[in-house]
């Protein structure tokens, strides 16, 4: 048995195949899975990766060694995966790397309700049952059954998302990273006024043409140039597991995840009038102000899913949405999901006349600098470092609820924070205009980079 303690991160299991994760590793997983939730049947799904039906295979006959009935759902995104979890109300297993090179997968375990399992909710229970083995389990084994669930999965996202039936015709590009939106879309879109033109979807874990990864500019060249190319109404990028969604104006530019998760912010609260949204903190200025000027309560949390979706069930918020791509429903068991976020951008701009870029432009009022990422080797004394040079000016104020957050008198800000898998900080600035967030940034990165 590999060393488990290497793979099990803070929200999955993740590692290269099969060094650190194979199919006995799987198996054993599945096993202490459903000893540990005590499960009478469990739901699993896998992505395009080479080694994924073997290891969602190998994780289900463990599962049924247990006495759980196991039901395949096969080939599915992730946020597919929540939706068989909440519709059929068991626990569930998703086998994806995500955005991780083709070397790699994981596991993303979750609840029944698609309720999140982290180190701290689970994870780690199941981590020392799996590394120790099990004591024999003497009733009867479960069973194995696949079942198609794609067809509910796209009639159910459809209506959750307010007059998407009822957009004018769209030209939209979709950039599926040989990922596993090259299986959701087309069925989701289907019935729906877009001229689709599709990108990289034959779905091929080896991903031939760019790492499936949005959040890296570099990733999202060939769809930029192909939405200018086309003159198409918007582009849609979706990471490898399609949980992630990021969006290209009609000009070719990138969006930001902070303007989409205010605008949806903005349209879930028409529908919930009130409700609270959660942000992160390294998300825009902009989003809480928004929330507040429509009649919401914007809740700040850390940044992680795990975070997130805890902040939601105790508030009871509608939405909420991460830097990162990130956005979560709380009509989707809470759970995120890039393409109810899609959805939501193809319905607000298929009910107006105006092109993309200035129906998004009431939500972006700030310039941003993008997560910078940092090698150092001392990150707590980096950190302190930063803080000392910034606590003597006027009119700053910090606070220390995920990393590092200053701000200044003018109005900027910036948060710095560890990886907690690498040796990096993590930059993020935030100014009223391009020159005052340059300074800062600059400023910041000269004290971190040991200048």
């Amino acid at each position: 048995m590999p060393d488990l303690a290497s793979i099990v991160k803070a929200y999955d299991i993740r590692g290269v195949v099969p060094d650190q994760l194979d199919e006995s590793v799987a198996r054993a997983v599945g096993a202490a899975f459903v000893r540990f939730l005590g499960a009478p049947s469990v739901v699993t799904g896998h992505d395009m990766r080479e080694s994924s039906p073997g290891l969602s295979r190998a994780f289900a006959e463990g599962a049924t060694s247990q006495g759980a009935d196991v039901v395949e759902i096969g080939l599915a995104s992730t946020d597919l995966l929540y939706y068989a979890s909440g519709s059929l109300d068991v626990p569930g297993a998703m086998f994806t790397a995500s955005h991780n090179p083709a070397k790699y997968n994981g596991i993303k375990l979750c609840r029944a309700g698609a309720a999140p399992v982290g180190q701290d909710t689970g994870l780690a229970d199941i981590r020392d049952l799996a590394s120790r083995g099990l004591t024999p389990y003497e009733g009867k084994p479960g069973t194995i059954t696949q079942r198609d669930m794609l067809a509910d999965y796209a009639a159910y996202m459809k209506k959750l998302v307010p007059g998407i039936k009822s957009i004018r015709r769209l030209s939209v590009v979709v950039d599926a990273g040989n990922g596993m939106g090259g299986l959701t879309v087309p069925v989701v879109f289907e019935g729906l006024p877009i001229d689709l033109i599709s990108m990289y979807f034959d779905l091929d874990g080896s991903f031939p043409n760019h790492e499936a990864n949005p959040i890296e500019p570099k990733n999202t060249r060939d769809l930029q140039a192909k939405v200018r190319e086309v003159g198409a109404d918007i582009g849609l990028a979706f990471d490898g597991d399609a949980d992630r969604c990021f969006v290209i104006d009609e000009r070719g530019e990138i969006v930001s995840p902070s303007v989409l998760t205010a605008l949806i912010a903005v349209r879930e609260l028409e529908r919930e009038p009130g409700s609270a949204v959660i942000h992160n903190l390294i998300t825009s200025h902009a989003v809480p102000e928004i929330v507040v000027e429509h009649g919401g309560i914007a809740v700040r949390t850390r940044v992680g899913h795990s975070f997130i979706k805890a902040k939601m069930a105790e508030t009871g918020a509608v939405f909420g949405g991460e830097h990162s791509g990130h956005f979560y429903f709380r009509d989707f068991w809470r759970a995120d999901s890039g393409m109810l976020a899609a959805l939501h951008a193809l319905a607000a701009l298929g009910h107006s006349d105006e092109p993309l870029s200035v129906v998004l432009a009431p939500y972006s009022r700030y310039a941003a600098s993008g997560e910078i990422n940092t090698e150092v080797e001392d990150q707590a004394g980096r950190m302190r470092t930063v803080e000392e040079a910034f606590a003597a000016r006027d009119g700053v104020s910090t606070d220390h609820l995920d990393g590092l957050t200053v701000e200044l008198a003018d109005g900027s800000w910036f948060n710095l924070r560890p990886s907690n898998t690498e040796p990096l900080l993590r930059l993020n600035v935030e100014g009223p205009d391009e020159a005052t967030m340059a300074r800062l940034r600059d400023d910041v990165l000269e004290i971190v980079r040991g200048g």
